[in-house]
């Protein structure tokens, strides 16, 4: 269910600088994203995509303009209050999954709560929790190497989400994946978003980003298409965020 807004951005600006050479990354951008709104950002390559995930996830600082995220400065925080944040109000999912290869599926879980010093029976009993609730029972002692890439990622995923976050950022989630794996993954991100957590999803692929309430199409750094879809439908066996 839609809120209150969640992300705001007023005339967000990135400029990166190579000794005289600069690159606008994003020039401008302003956008309102509502608590509980999914969302998929779409453009080519160099378009401004990336930068905007990174923003987003308080993993890089805008040049100008102000991001309030649940109505709070971020981009002007330290390094160890963006940390918080991190740890704390986002859950990210990467394509390439970033899980420990030599670690148990409970134990990659397991590691935000562990950085944060949760007592190991908590933390435990926590990361079975939401293994199971991505249909992971049973393969909890597995380590990577021993799961396909679409278990692998719903791992990725039980970790994002273990902390509770209000928000997810998935990048690219299912470019690794076959179809029918990433139809998988795009459902597991269809419920997260029926329990209210915001879902923004940066893809290339037009059938995932239908999963979204809406799109935005980045260009030369600039959101040049913002457009609102029906929440009515199925693709690829699920409904859409």
């Amino acid at each position: 269910m839609r809120g209150k807004d969640l992300i705001v951005l007023e005339n967000v600006t990135k400029v990166y600088r190579m000794g005289e050479v600069e690159t606008h990354a994003l020039s401008n951008v302003s956008l309102r994203i509502a608590s509980g709104e999914s969302l998929a950002a779409m453009g080519p390559s160099g378009a401004g995509k990336s930068t905007f995930m990174n923003i987003l996830g308080c993993l890089d600082r805008p040049t100008n303009g102000i991001y309030l995220l649940e109505g709070r400065e971020v981009s002007r925080l330290s390094r160890d209050e963006l940390a918080d944040i991190r740890n704390n109000k986002i859950g990210f999912v990467f394509q390439n999954f970033n899980l420990l290869p030599r670690v148990t599926a409970l134990g990659n879980v397991e590691l935000p709560l562990l950085y944060k010093g949760v007592s190991h029976k908590i933390r435990k009993k926590r990361a079975e929790e939401v293994l199971s609730s991505v249909g992971l029972k049973g393969k909890e002692l597995h380590t990577p190497g021993r799961l396909s890439g679409g278990e692998q990622q719903r791992v990725a995923i039980a970790r994002a989400i273990i902390n509770n976050p209000s928000l997810i950022l998935a990048d690219e989630p299912t470019g690794n994946l076959d179809s029918k794996s990433a139809a998988g993954i795009m459902g597991i991100f269809v419920e997260l978003n029926k329990q209210g957590i915001t879902v923004i999803l940066v893809t290339h692929e037009t059938d995932i980003a239908a999963y979204a309430r809406r799109k935005i199409v980045f260009k030369d750094g600039r959101i040049v298409e913002d457009t609102a879809r029906a929440r009515i439908g199925v693709l690829g066996g699920g409904a859409k965020l």
